[in-house]
C-alpha cells in the first residue's frame, strides 16, 4: 500500500521582510512591467506609472484598473495623470475585485515561483526579476475558454442555489 501525505511547512519558518510588487500586464501581448519597493506609497505607485510610460508605445492608451488603496488616489498621483492625459485608472468597487487578467497572472506567480518558498529579501527579488522575465520571453495573451453568456448563466445557478431555504 502506498501513502501519500501532503507536503508540510515546517515550525521554524522565519519571515525575512515583505516587498510590494507592482505588476502591469499588457493584455494584448501576455507581457508583463514589474516594480517593486519597500512600501506601497504614493510615491512608488507614481514611480510605477513612470516607468509603464516609457515602456509602452506613445500612441497607444493606457488603462491601469487599481484597488481603492489611498496611494493610488493620492495628490502626487492625481498631478502625475494631469500630466499624462494617455493614462486612465480605473477602480474597483471596494470590497470585491474583478475577474481579471493579473490576478490570473499573480496567481501563476505564486504557484510557479513563490508556493512553499523562504527567500531572504534579496533572494526574493532576484526569484521576481528571473521569473519575470522568463515569463515575458515566452509571454502570450490569456485565453478564457468559457463565453460570458457560460459565465453568467454559472453565476445565476450559484445565486439561485443560495438563495434557497436554508438547512
Amino acid at each position: 500500500m502506498t501513502v501519500i501525505r501532503g507536503s508540510r511547512r515546517s515550525f521554524d519558518y522565519v519571515r525575512h521582510g515583505t516587498v510590494d510588487l507592482f505588476a502591469a500586464l499588457n493584455t494584448a501581448t501576455g507581457k508583463v512591467v514589474a516594480a517593486w519597493s519597500a512600501r506601497h506609497a504614493a510615491e512608488d505607485f507614481r514611480d510605477f506609472l513612470d516607468l509603464i510610460d516609457r515602456q509602452v508605445e506613445p500612441e497607444l492608451a493606457v488603462h491601469v484598473v487599481c484597488d481603492n488603496l489611498s496611494a493610488h488616489k493620492a495628490s502626487v498621483v492625481h498631478k502625475w495623470l494631469l500630466a499624462h492625459p494617455r493614462f486612465a485608472l480605473h477602480f474597483t468597487p471596494t470590497y470585491s475585485s474583478w475577474i481579471n487578467q493579473i490576478e490570473r497572472w499573480f496567481a501563476e506567480l505564486e504557484r510557479r515561483c513563490l508556493q512553499r518558498g523562504s527567500f531572504s529579501l534579496d533572494a526574493l527579488k532576484t526569484a521576481l526579476e528571473a521569473w519575470i522575465d522568463t515569463w515575458n520571453d515566452t509571454a502570450h495573451p490569456f485565453k478564457w475558454t468559457k463565453t460570458a453568456d457560460q459565465i453568467i448563466d454559472r453565476i445565476c445557478r450559484y445565486c439561485t442555489r443560495i438563495a434557497g431555504p436554508t438547512h
